[in-house]
């Protein structure tokens, strides 16, 4: 083990003698494969204990909204898209199932690509993902109205985090879907930060008592910041902190922000576990909506219940780990998913299956 990270290790331990138990919720799947990937929960002192949260955008996409995208592709439609998003499970079928059945789904790796396409044939894409994907969605449309390529269509679920983050740990009175106990500081999205900045998680650290740090994407980054989070307990006073210094800034990326606030506006969302979210979504203002699927199309994204025993919404919330899930690896593994969190290559479940040696925290 490196000398560096050792010392790491030993200021957690030292720090987190006599705090009691801390949990501390990561809310970023490159994150969550990272920890247990590299087994850190192993070497982290008992009294801290490390959960995920809602952290990749496809576990967080509602069946709904598969099921419409599915009926879009069985009217004839190009279906554009990430590859996670071809394998969930709507309620009777999937992407990947309905191209087997000769629907045109087309695996892409940029909104770019579906504008080439777009230079053909009529294509929906679909728009998933949280602000670091919005902005280059963004500039697609922006493109594709330059362009006047009006055969490109964007089916949005963009998600921003910080309203997500707020409806999970300052709840409405009566809420059901809040976190779990015990949660005291986050290992903050380093993508996510890049574009929103670190201010953007001021209100969250005041109002929920909540340690944040932005960390990077090494083993060391994330011991960083469960270090930094561990003596901000100590010191009584929490706060936002950068770990990941070195793209991370306060105000994030101007530009991008820009790019988004021109091309979306916020809505309301509905997100696996956490439920109807305001202000939590982006929808194609006015000024784009010949490139809106759900306005051009006349699309109804109906809510629409997990499947019987599927624990997602519990695993998306932290309130329960993967393995507590009483399919994990048993009906429900990567070779056959019940749930989005065992197709997503960010999605817990699928991570903790990957890396099911490491199982000290269950």
């Amino acid at each position: 083990m490196d000398a560096a990270v050792e010392r790491i290790i030993e200021s957690i331990r030292r720090e987190a003698d006599g705090l009691g138990p801390v949990r501390i919720m990561e809310v970023c799947g490159t994150h969550a494969d990272t920890i247990h990937r590299n087994g850190i929960p192993s070497v982290l002192p008992p009294n801290i204990q490390l959960v995920s949260g809602p952290g990749c955008p496809v576990c967080v996409t509602p069946r709904g909204y598969i099921d419409a995208a599915l009926r879009l592709a069985e009217r004839g439609i190009t279906i554009a898209t990430f590859g996670d998003m071809v394998r969930v499970p709507g309620s009777r079928s999937s992407l990947e199932r309905a191209k087997a059945n000769g629907a045109d789904v087309r695996v892409v790796y940029s909104p770019k690509d579906a504008l080439r396409i777009a230079e053909e044939r009529e294509v929906v894409f679909l728009g998933v993902g949280f602000e670091t994907t919005a902005a280059p969605v963004a500039a697609a449309v922006m493109e594709a109205e330059r362009r006047r390529l009006r055969r490109f269509r964007l089916f949005s679920t963009h998600k921003t985090v910080p309203p997500a983050l707020a409806a999970l740990f300052i709840p409405p009175a009566g809420a059901v879907n809040a976190a779990p106990a015990g949660v005291k500081g986050l290992i903050c999205p380093g993508h996510v930060s890049v574009i929103i900045g670190a201010k953007a998680y001021r209100p969250l650290a005041a109002d929920a008592k909540l340690a944040c740090v932005i960390a990077g994407f090494e083993p060391e980054d994330i011991l960083a910041a469960v270090m930094m989070i561990v003596r901000q307990l100590r010191s009584g006073a929490t706060r936002v902190e950068v770990e990941y210094r070195s793209w991370v800034k306060d105000d994030g990326n101007q530009a991008a922000l820009q790019l988004i606030e021109t091309v979306f506006e916020e809505c309301g969302a509905e997100w696996r576990g956490l439920g109807s979210v305001p202000g939590s979504g982006l929808r194609l203002r006015e000024r784009f909506a010949d490139y809106d699927a759900e306005r051009v199309y006349g699309l109804a994204v109906e809510s629409v219940p997990d499947p019987a025993g599927c624990q997602c919404a519990e695993v998306i919330r932290g309130v329960i780990a993967p393995p507590e899930c009483t399919l994990f690896g048993k009906v429900c593994r990567p070779d056959s998913p019940i749930g989005p969190c065992m197709v997503s290559a960010e999605g817990s479940c699928a991570i903790r299956y990957k890396y099911r040696i490491h199982r000290r925290v269950t």
